[in-house]
């Protein structure tokens, strides 16, 4: 492609990219999100004692209480920082709206803050001369999931900038041939303890690490184990307090909410596993809740692309109040339908860069964490099994998504390499998807819109 047309793109897509972020920083109020008011409670609860003392709630106090600190700090800082200025009857209550909407901007910094520590991943991996990346940036634009993550009080968030961290670590580490300092070691001691401190999926993410050094050659095991072993034992030092707190009041290093049951397939029917033809015909039809019942993969895709729970661009708790609600079903379905194309493309490019890389202990670490990351989410699903499926929430599973779009990148640079005219074509079938999924990665709910004011 020409490098005008590529810069051109570039910057276009960066900008509609930062109109997304500001748009729904102005529109969507976090209390708006997931189990936000548990969320909101969690940060409510760590502000009463700070700065003095930290303490970590229990599951009296929110039922959000088996997830890690690192997504809560920020907020209930600011929380702390607005009880010292507001003058309010009830000043956990009345700071809400003010930490929530200094968090969205903070997470919005850290999403841009991971997309640039991608792209200089990139750079080093394909020994390029230029940090802009257009591949990358259009697909990871394409995915609506980012903008749910972002808005919302999560840890997801912190997840996949620890996990671009890693990635880079692992890459430079790949190119000095594995040759390191001690500096080396605490960085990536530091990432494993912040990815293990953002939410449990972040474990997925060091599970490919071990099964490397399983499959490692002899003659490579030896520099492997120098790196991962003093890096892993700082990493579990930083972070085990809190899976041992965990431990000491419930029994488990793995608390939840909901009670576990044992592990089965049968613990889920059939459709949970195929999809019927109604789901099916939901799927491109009207896909929002409760249409595709407890359907991992079609609740997935549909979450993934559009809002199938309804925490963003409709809510059946303010139908009245947000924009084109009781039509949204209509659009949803044609974005599921649309986004076939660049997920089909966003598969069959990373399976092409697998093929190509494949003598790569960087692409087959990411390989594997996405291997990891999806049959570990579908255990869980199968580990707690409800009969709406409200454990299927793609926001869960974004790392998974990043590497995916991460990989097809790879490949996706390397046709424009070889046959430009036809990455071009890409380009412009991956704009047309962003441009009819737009409002898609928008909020409809009114201008500072909060609950309750």
């Amino acid at each position: 492609m020409n490098i005008k047309l590529y810069k051109f793109l570039f910057l276009s897509i960066s900008l509609a990219l930062l109109y997304i972020l500001i748009y729904n920083l102005l529109h969507y109020s976090p209390i708006l999100g997931y189990d936000a008011e548990a969320h909101f409670a969690y940060v409510d609860y760590l502000a009463r004692y700070l700065p003095n003392k930290f303490l970590l709630p229990t599951a009296n106090d929110t039922r959000e209480f088996f997830n890690p600190p690192i997504a809560y700090i920020f907020p209930a800082v600011i929380q702390v920082i607005c009880r010292n200025f507001l003058n309010a009857n009830n000043l956990l209550n009345e700071c809400r709206p003010y930490y929530g909407k200094a968090t969205q901007i903070f997470q919005s910094l850290i999403f841009i803050a991971t997309i640039y520590i991608y792209l200089l991943t990139i750079k080093r991996f394909k020994k390029s001369n230029r940090i802009f990346n257009l591949s990358f940036l259009i697909l990871i634009s394409i995915l609506s999931i980012n903008y749910r993550t972002i808005s919302m009080i999560r840890g997801e968030i912190y997840i996949i900038f620890f996990m671009s961290l890693f990635m880079y670590y692992i890459s430079r580490l790949e190119i000095n041939n594995f040759n390191f300092s001690y500096k080396n070691i605490i960085q990536l001691g530091l990432v494993i303890a912040g990815l293990a401190l953002s939410r449990q999926w972040g474990f997925f993410l060091m599970f490919p690490v071990l099964f490397l050094l399983i499959s490692s050659k002899s003659q490579n095991l030896k520099k492997y184990l120098k790196i991962w072993v003093p890096s892993s034992i700082l990493g579990i030092l930083l972070s085990a307090w809190f899976y041992v707190g965990l431990y000491l009041k419930y029994g488990t290093f793995a608390a939840f909410n909901i009670p576990r049951g044992s592990f089965s397939l049968i613990s889920q029917n059939k459709n949970f596993y195929f999809p019927s033809s109604e789901q099916l015909n939901y799927l491109f039809f009207k896909p929002i809740r409760p249409h595709l019942e407890n359907q991992f993969l079609t609740i997935l895709y549909s979450d993934l692309w559009g809002d199938y729970w309804g925490y963003f661009v409709f809510t059946s708790r303010f139908l009245e109040i947000g924009k084109n609600q009781l039509l949204i079903g209509n659009y949803l379905a044609k974005v599921n339908l649309l986004s076939l194309i660049p997920s089909v493309a966003i598969l069959i490019f990373c399976v092409i860069a697998i093929k190509k890389y494949k003598q790569s202990y960087f692409v087959n670490y990411v390989k594997y964490s996405i291997i990891t990351s999806f049959f570990g989410f579908l255990f869980f699903c199968i580990l707690y099994p409800t009969s709406s499926g409200d454990t299927i929430k793609a926001v869960y599973m974004i790392q998974m998504f990043h590497l995916l779009v991460f990989l097809a990148s790879l490949a996706l640079e390397d046709l424009n390499d070889e046959f430009p005219k036809l990455y071009l074509s890409f380009i412009l079938v991956f704009l047309i998807v962003l441009i009819h999924n737009f409002q898609s990665y928008l909020s409809h709910f009114p201008l500072n819109f909060y609950p309750g004011s």
